[in-house]
């Protein structure tokens, strides 16, 4: 069965997506402004959760439509065909947004989809009420400039949530985000990584998964295994076929400081059950006395912004100390990801790079050094 999908992402992770819908072998691959749209079977349906390192989740297209009134929302919803995924007795709520739409309250949307797709259930199955006791399909809606997209969430919890990293410091970064930096700082297997702030270690674990191309879902469950339109097998399959592409004997190394010893502490444990711990050397060390360990390496960190750790002029500083050690030289890049708008004007140097991305919903700036 051909599905139509969306994946909502982090602002600035279209491409990285996109990319990977591609290799993983998904038609109609198209990026849209904080979303990738593609089709596929089944076995793409449980490969991207799998497989997928940037995505936010992934979500079945029932359909689309444009709706300017309740009565046209009513009546686009219902129109669709919702007995192909919902049973009788199925869970099926709604949730969702609207953004720059005529019809901008989110809880009446959300009432007028919820009874639409009642509606139609009634008629197909020839009841009056639904127990909803059985599977969940979680519905969402978007409506952007009041077209509407109608989905089922396939994921679950967030694909960001890979279960290796139960605990973590203050203000972490997401796991989508940090393998995302290590994409666009082109890390390799042959390559060795730094992180000299690298608090629970979550650049550093998800560098050495995408270098080892070890599946970031391996370790989880999602909605859609529940699902009758998708059998087990494939599910099985699927992990299968990712397991089989994981890379072996690797070069690669990776070195963490930090000077907090809880989160190294913290850091060690999520490596560990992330099934990295071998290509990681973590200890104690303020970033001012930076020492690498190789003649050539990748150094990617995610200091404090000044929104929530430190406050702006204690940061500036930071970035002073960090632009003295980092210096320009042979067979290094530096890769710094910040809110901070003026931070080339404290680290020293422009950026040979620079790419917007958000941090959550904080909008950031990747800066990148490598000549």
């Amino acid at each position: 069965m051909t599905m139509n999908f969306v994946i909502p992402c982090l602002l600035g992770l279209e491409a990285p997506i996109a990319e990977e819908m591609r290799e993983m072998g998904a038609s109609d691959v198209k990026a849209e402004n904080g979303r990738v749209l593609f089709s596929g079977d089944e076995h793409i349906l449980a490969r991207a959760n799998i497989c997928s390192r940037y995505a936010e989740r992934i979500q079945v297209l029932v359909g689309a439509f444009e709706a300017h009134t309740f009565e046209e929302l009513f009546q686009g919803t219902k129109r669709l065909p919702w007995e192909n995924w919902i049973g009788k007795e199925d869970i099926f709520p709604v949730k969702g947004y609207s953004l720059n739409s005529d019809l901008f309250s989110v809880s009446d949307c959300q009432s007028i989809i919820k009874k639409a797709v009642v509606e139609r259930l009634k008629l197909k199955y020839k009841v009056q009420w639904f127990k909803e006791t059985e599977t969940l399909y979680q519905i969402q809606f978007s409506i952007m400039k009041n077209k509407v997209s109608l989905l089922l969430d396939t994921s679950g919890a967030g694909l960001h949530k890979r279960g290796y990293r139960p605990a973590s410091n203050a203000a972490p970064i997401k796991e989508t985000l940090a393998a995302a930096l290590c994409y666009f700082a082109r890390l390799r297997d042959f390559h060795t990584l730094y992180d000299p702030m690298c608090g629970s270690g979550t650049i550093l674990t998800e560098g050495a998964m995408l270098v080892k191309n070890i599946a970031p879902g391996l370790g989880r469950s999602f909605s859609a295994e529940k699902w009758r339109q998708v059998p087990a097998e494939i599910w099985k399959e699927e992990r299968e076929r990712a397991k089989s592409l994981e890379k072996q004997d690797i070069p690669f190394k990776a070195f963490g400081s930090d000077i907090d010893e809880k989160a190294l502490a913290i850091a060690r444990e999520n490596a560990e059950r992330a099934g990295v711990g071998e290509y990681i050397t973590f200890k104690k060390a303020d970033v001012s006395s930076f020492e690498p360990e190789t003649e050539r390496g990748t150094v990617i960190i995610n200091p404090p912004y000044g929104e929530r750790l430190m406050d702006l002029k204690s940061v500036q500083e930071l970035y002073r100390k960090i632009g003295t050690v980092f210096t320009p030289k042979r067979g290094w890049s530096y890769y710094i990801i910040t809110a901070d708008e003026e931070f080339e004007k404290s680290f020293g140097r422009k950026a040979d790079k620079r790419r917007k991305l958000y941090n959550g919903m904080i909008k950031c700036q990747f800066y990148m050094y490598f000549k």
